[in-house]
């Protein structure tokens, strides 16, 4: 294992994350896809929030990167076969 791999990832990098993951979950048309997206992203970072080895550090900040990959890639699946209606969680009330 080689000394950067090892080390912690910086309090701005992990914002980052946090922010990547908060901006991909907005590209999902599906308001159930996108609500859960959002929850596990805010639970996952809450979760690993009290980390303090470096190593286990950089392996969520690893796993992390991992997942954001797969939900950019789904986002970007999700938009070809998008449903044509909204779910009744965002149709506006007509009063």
């Amino acid at each position: 294992m080689t000394v950067a791999a090892a080390s912690a990832p910086s309090r701005a990098e992990v914002l980052h994350l946090y922010r990547s993951f908060l901006r991909v979950a907005r590209k999902f048309t599906d308001y159930n896809v996108r609500e859960y997206t959002k929850r596990r992203a805010v639970d996952a970072f809450h979760q690993n929030r009290n980390l303090s080895d470096p190593s286990a550090m950089s392996s969520a900040f690893a796993d992390g990167k991992a997942q954001l990959e797969v939900a950019t890639r789904q986002a970007v699946v999700y938009s070809l076969y998008a449903p044509k209606l909204k779910s009744v969680m965002e149709v506006e009330c007509m009063d």
